[in-house]
């Protein structure tokens, strides 16, 4: 492999990267086909369910009346030899007939695991594995953890002014939101992207907020609140709105033995109740963790306060985080103090791969906890 090589497999992982946020649970993959060191056919994973990326890149080809036979196919992930929602891309390859396919990484599923890369070289396909491979499997590092672990990827998301406040003290409909609308905009593709959304009780409690994606069309994530007394209450807007999108209360056994008609009014309403029942001295998030990945949740937004956003932190959970910045000194006006909370923290934690964007006049820094 040379330069060239890179070069396009540089082309195919920014490809790739349009379809974040549309694919989940699926990973976002790129492709590009290459005849005589001329692009002659591109295409990326657009949506779950659609077209994979590399039957985009043959129909793109043949759109322009140009044949990928003999060419080389840059594609950023192993390509997938089983039936799913679409039928196997190895197919699609052989019937195209490229002379060569370079592949980024394997893909680790149980499914895949390298079966794709033996069928194309036992069909006599010159196939090369590994060029850019960090770059892939960061891109994908979601589909890769859930994939390897079991566990989901957490995202921790937060808004805050330049002096730490999460919230205004006393809200109304002019002092609301700390971010603007931009910011919340990007925020709505944050919770498309994921499979769980995660709150707090104390931000069910302040906010009565409903956790559905804008626009609601499409996949809808599940609501998950973290509330261990069952405090929730019964005209909560997410349980109002559980037929929409459904909710799950992680909460404590005892909990549920203290409280038998309000967990009955609860199961009436549409909700599910996961209780804990062992180590109630203990923090539930590995317990609530390892329950989202049993049901199949590749991501989760974590959207509570500073004592849930602290816990994560805490514990070395947070997977990545995700801060808006608005330009804005509230003061005394201000509640829900991000310092305070978080010099609970006994070390302080870096982030790596940070990324700097603006949204108006807010910006927002986004990074991966670095982890010792």
């Amino acid at each position: 492999m040379d330069m060239q090589d890179e070069k396009f497999m540089r082309s195919a992982l920014k490809l790739a990267e349009r379809g974040i946020g549309s694919v989940e649970p699926n990973p976002a993959v790129g492709c590009i086909i290459v005849k005589a060191g001329q692009l002659v056919g591109k295409g990326y994973h657009k949506k779950y369910g659609g077209p994979h990326a590399e039957v985009n890149a043959i129909d793109d080809c043949r759109t322009l009346s140009i044949k990928p036979e003999g060419g080389t196919m840059y594609v950023t992930l192993e390509p997938c030899c089983h039936h799913g929602k679409t039928g196997p891309c190895t197919e699609a390859i052989l019937d195209a007939k490229p002379a060569r396919v370079v592949i980024a990484t394997p893909d680790p599923s149980e499914h895949a695991g390298g079966k794709g890369i033996e069928q194309l070289r036992n069909a006599g396909i010159q196939v090369e594995v590994g060029l850019c491979e960090d770059e892939a499997r960061r891109l994908n590092a979601p589909f890769f953890k859930y994939a390897e672990t079991g566990r989901c990827w957490v995202v921790l998301k937060w808004a805050q002014t330049l002096d730490g406040k999460l919230a205004y003290a006393e809200q109304n409909e002019l002092q609301r939101w700390i971010s603007n609308e931009l910011s919340r905009k990007d925020a709505h593709k944050l919770r498309r992207r994921v499979g769980a959304v995660l709150v707090g009780i104390d931000t069910v409690l302040a906010d009565d907020p409903m956790l559905i994606p804008r626009p609601s069309k499409g996949k809808k994530p599940l609501r998950v609140v973290l509330d261990n007394t069952l405090r929730i209450p019964l005209k909560a807007r997410l349980l109002r709105t559980v037929k929409t999108c459904p909710v799950l209360i992680c909460t404590r056994q005892d909990a549920v033995d203290a409280n038998a008609k309000h967990v009955e009014r609860i199961g009436k309403r549409g909700a599910e109740l996961l209780a804990q029942g062992e180590g109630l001295e203990t923090s539930n998030l590995p317990f609530v963790l390892d329950e989202l990945g049993r049901r199949g949740v590749q991501q989760v937004l974590v959207e509570g306060g500073p004592k849930v956003l602290t816990s994560f932190l805490k514990e070395g959970l947070a997977d990545e985080v995700c801060v808006y910045i608005a330009p804005k000194i509230l003061g005394a006006e201000g509640a829900a103090y991000v310092g305070e909370p978080m010099a609970e923290l006994s070390t302080g934690i870096g982030l790596e791969y940070v990324e700097v964007k603006s949204f108006g006049e807010d910006i927002r820094i986004s990074g991966r906890p670095i982890k010792s």
